[in-house]
């Protein structure tokens, strides 16, 4: 599924509706992108939907910012720090797996095989002023939140 953003209000609206569509099960989103994509400025849509209303960083030194929402957790990582993914070991990346968290997860091909498989990938490009999402679903989960989302 290929989406055009044409500015920071069509990510954040995205995030949003990736958020309204996403079920009360673990769900892992994979961010793809290079710097300034609009993988953060995702991350804060899909925060917003769920109902946080204060700031949304990206957890570039600290790797993991952790938002409890509505009786749900959610971990914002951002791996781009990861030099060797053993690194997430030490992390005790599987503490933040349980039943029912959501995953927003930037750079994840700097976890490699230390990351559990996504549900989505979300690949976000530059198309002149504006980005382009493509959006992968990559388990039934997956297909699921895709067949939510408006074309």
């Amino acid at each position: 599924m290929q989406r055009f953003l044409a500015d920071e209000q069509a990510t954040l609206a995205l995030g949003a509706e990736l958020a309204k569509a996403c079920p009360d099960a673990l769900i892992q989103l994979h961010l793809e992108g290079e710097l300034g994509a609009g993988k953060t400025t995702l991350t804060r849509g899909f925060l917003r939907a769920l109902g946080h209303e204060g700031k949304v960083k990206s957890p570039t030194y600290t790797l993991v910012e952790h938002y409890q929402l509505q009786q749900r957790p959610l971990y914002h990582f951002d791996l781009y720090r990861v030099s060797d993914p053993g690194e997430l070991e030490f992390l005790g990346l599987d503490d933040y797996l349980c039943d029912n968290a959501i995953c927003l997860i930037e750079w994840p091909q700097r976890g490699s095989e230390y990351l559990p498989e996504a549900d989505l990938v979300i690949r976000l490009s530059y198309q002149k002023q504006a980005r382009q999402a493509e959006i992968v679903p990559l388990t039934e989960r997956g297909k699921q939140i895709c067949g939510k989302l408006h074309n």
